[in-house]
């Protein structure tokens, strides 16, 4: 775990650092770019990235200020959690951006999170119109009360989408991770929803392992 980069962006997360593991940046051809949870750091997310070696993938995990990337629950108004929802999607931006400028166009980029990192990259991926390889999300949803407008670019269909999260989970309800499947797949994404009975608020190995899946097809 070493850092490659301070998020330069303006709000929040300005200045707060992004750490990798695996391949260089200079010499890698695949990122996953992964966002931890609130209370937790990009750390925990590379932990996770031991579990997910893969020859050629370098693994991004920018460090949210205070632990957190906005203040309120992910369902609250969005001008609620602003300017830090702002900032924190400025900071995937980033980061995507850095691994682009490397040599690692957005086909060959996933990005990932668990619970409010899951928002935050579910978010990001939907929001951006950018064509990413797969967008993963573990435990989280999209942003916003569930009749938020959705204003997203149309026209995914190169774009996977993994949803895993607990069918009781405390903190993300099922209906909103039906509901952000249901917003992926009118975008064209193919679309990939799972809900784990009694899993309660932690990763588990099947969504591990599909995130494998979609490093697999972009793997060299």
């Amino acid at each position: 775990m070493n850092e490659v980069l301070r998020l330069s962006a303006d709000g929040p997360h300005h200045g707060q650092p992004v750490y990798a593991w695996g391949d260089e940046l200079r010499s890698a051809n695949a990122a996953l770019i992964m966002a931890h949870g609130r209370g937790a750091g990009a750390a925990d997310m590379l932990a996770l990235a031991e579990k997910l070696a893969r020859p050629g993938f370098i693994f991004l995990a920018p460090q949210a200020a205070a632990s957190h990337w906005y203040p309120n629950r992910f369902s609250a108004p969005i001008q609620s959690n602003q300017p830090w929802l702002d900032s924190a999607l400025a900071a995937l931006r980033e980061v995507s951006s850095a691994a682009q400028d490397a040599g690692i166009p957005s086909e060959r980029q996933i990005v990932m999170g668990f619970s409010q990192g899951a928002c935050l990259a579910l978010e990001f991926a939907a929001q951006s119109g950018l064509p990413f390889a797969g967008a993963a999300g573990l435990a989280g949803s999209l942003i916003g009360p569930l009749d938020s407008a959705r204003d997203y670019p149309a026209d995914r269909g190169s774009l996977s989408v993994f949803l895993g999260c607990s069918d009781d989970d405390p903190f993300i309800p099922k209906e909103y991770v039906l509901a952000s499947a249901r917003v992926f797949e009118d975008l064209g994404a193919q679309v990939t929803t799972r809900l784990y009975p009694g899993l309660d608020h932690r990763v588990n190995l099947d969504e591990l392992h599909a995130v494998a899946d979609m490093m697999e097809k972009i793997a060299c």
